[in-house]
């Protein structure tokens, strides 16, 4: 079983700044331990809201890290600030609409405030960027429906052959014909 690089890349002024803890990065790395078999190599970076250094970074994870799935939290609000989707937008090859619409609708069932979040999703290269809100909390929240169509995604651009813990998640892979 192959290691599977895995950015992270936390985007918040305050954190950064130190003001407060980063718990989104923790709350990433706990699901994915717990959604994927396979060894994970975290490469996290922790910047603030900038939208020049987010695409500096997700360049630098894609291209130098070559990491096959990149998480971003953070920034994907309607606040001035919030620049990750447009970063990410700017780096990608192609979009993925459909992992922030399925994100959105599991989190409204939570907050009705969900309909606020520009969470979204691309490809770079080898790399899938996948957008998440910064609040812990909605980090699971956003991440179970969406990565049963994870490993698949990460097949179809050439990436590492993702394992399950079945235990834990369920993932859809076409059947051989």
């Amino acid at each position: 079983m192959q290691s599977i690089n895995i950015g992270i890349l936390t985007l918040s002024d305050r954190a950064s700044a130190g003001i407060y803890e980063d718990k989104a990065t923790c709350e990433v790395k706990n699901v994915l331990q717990a959604y994927i078999k396979n060894e994970l190599i975290f490469h996290c970076e922790l910047i603030p809201d900038e939208y020049e250094k987010i695409i500096e970074k997700l360049v630098f994870l894609s291209d130098e890290k070559k990491c096959d799935l990149i998480i971003t939290t953070g920034g994907t609000g309607p606040a001035l600030r919030d620049v990750t989707p447009e970063a990410t937008q700017a780096v990608c090859d192609k979009m993925l609409p459909g992992f922030g619409e399925l994100m959105r609708m599991q989190s409204l069932k939570y907050v009705p405030t969900a309909i606020l979040s520009r969470q979204s999703a691309g490809i770079r290269n080898k790399s899938l960027i996948i957008n998440l809100p910064g609040n812990p909390k909605a980090i699971k929240e956003c991440l179970e429906p969406i990565f049963p169509a994870v490993p698949y995604c990460i097949d179809l651009i050439e990436g590492v052959y993702i394992e399950a813990r079945e235990e834990n998640i369920s993932i859809f892979r076409p059947k051989k014909k």
